[in-house]
């Protein structure tokens, strides 16, 4: 049944940028190792640029962005209709202003990866760019923070469920389940894909959900119960008017990010101890956007352990501190930076910058209309 459910899936759910928005061409033999090097990108000497052998029998194209200052390692899984050429200025943007290693990868079948994509090879992608992250670079699962955007909440959820010391996750639009998005059905079917509403109780790190409130691919929903239903949680950031494909555009994005970030780092405990992570205030949140609570699910038969419901143990009300900075989290208003030594305002104008001349996971991912788009630019 798996090879059935990941060739319905490839049918509408995976839309790979045609052409491919980059090359790859060897830049250097002449000391008898292979030096890659990504064309219509920005050359950076902080940037390696890899292929990387899945079990599956892919090679996958993998950036990795160094960052002097970084004792963290985000591992990031982009969204649809998007390859590395065109996350590539986003990723060197994350990696310089959260102080982070930052490896992306392109799934089979994306950018100048091998392959036909398919929901199980995108398992077998993130295995390949995470065991590269320790073999390769030295980096160690405490770490290391998962990052899914949209599509890519897939795989990070898979793999989060499967660490049992990862630093954290971040999960960015993430989605339910691949049916979910289509139809709003209230128990998990075997042709389903990307399960991640079973898998998220699995998960035992601090988990950060960002996703827009008028996000029309991915309902807010759908990260609003992935949220209640972490047994770790983080505040999350729902974006005031946020789109699926333009939160990077927001400024409190990257404040959230920040603080998020700064919170995990300094946090000396393993994520296997229990207790919910604290931030700078030391106070466990609970977000004022999260007025509905969601069912629990009951469609739990992939043995799901039962989560730990910190929800009686959260904070009801916002600490004063907190709300004398509510003002300066509106879109576009920030005028006192917090937490900025490498002037944040300035990278979200950036951000803007290129995000607006990419494309990055615009199409109706998982739509069933968006089956007649497959092989469209």
């Amino acid at each position: 049944m798996g090879t059935v459910t990941s060739s319905m899936a490839a049918k509408f759910a995976f839309f790979p940028p045609s052409p491919p928005s980059y090359t790859v061409v060897v830049e250097d033999e002449s000391s008898g190792g292979k030096k890659l090097r990504m064309t219509d990108v920005p050359e950076r000497e902080n940037v390696d640029v890899l292929k990387v052998k899945t079990k599956k029998g892919s090679e996958i194209v993998a950036v990795y962005v160094k960052n002097p200052m970084a004792s963290l390692t985000l591992l990031y899984s982009h969204g649809n209709a998007a390859d590395l050429g065109q996350m590539y200025e986003l990723f060197c943007e994350l990696s310089l202003h959260l102080r982070v290693n930052l490896m992306g990868y392109d799934y089979t079948g994306y950018g100048r990866s091998s392959g036909k994509p398919s929901e199980h090879n995108t398992y077998a992608d993130i295995e390949a760019a995470y065991r590269c992250l320790i073999e390769t670079y030295g980096a160690k699962e405490e770490d290391v923070i998962l990052y899914g955007q949209s599509v890519g909440s897939g795989p990070t959820l898979d793999l989060a469920s499967r660490l049992s010391r990862l630093r954290a996750a971040v999960l960015h639009s993430p989605i339910l389940s691949g049916l979910r998005v289509m139809y709003p059905v209230k128990r998990t079917y075997w042709f389903d894909i990307y399960k991640n509403i079973d898998k998220i109780t699995l998960v035992r790190c601090p988990v950060l959900v960002i996703h827009g409130t008028a996000d029309d691919v991915v309902d807010c929903s759908h990260g609003k119960e992935l949220w209640e239903l972490c047994v770790e949680k983080y505040e999350p950031l729902w974006v005031k008017g946020g789109n699926h494909c333009d939160l990077e555009l927001y400024p409190e994005y990257i404040r959230h990010l920040k603080k998020f970030i700064s919170a995990v780092e300094k946090s000396a405990r393993l994520k296997n101890l229990s207790g919910p992570l604290e931030d700078h205030g030391g106070k466990h949140r609970v977000s004022t956007d999260c007025r509905d609570k969601s069912r629990p699910s009951t469609d739990r038969f992939d043995h799901s352990r039962p989560s730990v419901d910190y929800r009686d143990k959260s904070r009801s009300s916002v600490d004063r501190r907190e709300k004398s900075k509510k003002n300066a989290e509106h879109v576009g208003k920030s005028t006192n930076a917090i937490d900025q030594p490498e002037k944040a305002r300035n990278s979200i104008d950036r951000f803007g910058g290129m995000m607006r001349s990419a494309v990055l996971c615009n199409i109706d991912c998982f739509r069933p209309n968006g089956a007649t788009g497959v092989g469209r630019s």
